[in-house]
């Protein structure tokens, strides 16, 4: 699943997908139906990449590809709209077993729900993960041999 540049912004409902940047702040693309393009000032706007986001865990936490991934294996999900939250924290458990009942509200259980709704029909959702970003500095970089670093 490939979550690279899919972002969530504060205030606003649904998902967009990150296509620009310019001085003021980043160009998105809703994912609806009706694909409004919008500009996110990045001085007061608070953006999250799905790729990121992680929720809380009983002992680590749980990355939100590797819930999809479990969601991805399912025949049906809850109606989000229609189901109550006890129903719903049902569904989260057989998904994510590991994570924290106190910290992980209905509300997270729902969005997170939408938005796998939201991603299936893309066809990023089968996509492989692109390898992670290098900076190329740190993989040039070596340790010197010899030495100690600590004295």
């Amino acid at each position: 699943m490939n979550l690279r540049g899919i972002v969530s912004v504060t205030g606003r409902p649904g998902l967009f997908k990150l296509i620009g940047q310019n001085k003021t702040g980043f160009i998105l693309e809703s994912l609806d139906e009706k694909r409004v393009k919008i500009v996110v000032n990045i001085s007061t706007a608070k953006m999250a990449s799905l790729e990121d986001i992680t929720i809380f865990g009983t002992e680590d936490d749980i990355k939100l590809i590797d819930i999809f991934e479990k969601m991805k294996q399912l025949s049906s999900l809850p109606d989000t709209k229609k189901d109550s939250g006890d129903k719903l924290r049902v569904f989260f458990q057989d998904v994510a077993p590991d994570h924290d009942e106190e910290r992980v509200y209905s509300s997270d259980i729902k969005k997170i729900i939408s938005w796998f709704g939201i991603l299936k029909e893309f066809p990023l959702f089968d996509e492989e993960a692109p390898a992670p970003l290098s900076t190329g500095a740190a993989d040039n970089a070596k340790e010197p041999e010899g030495e100690e670093l600590a004295k």
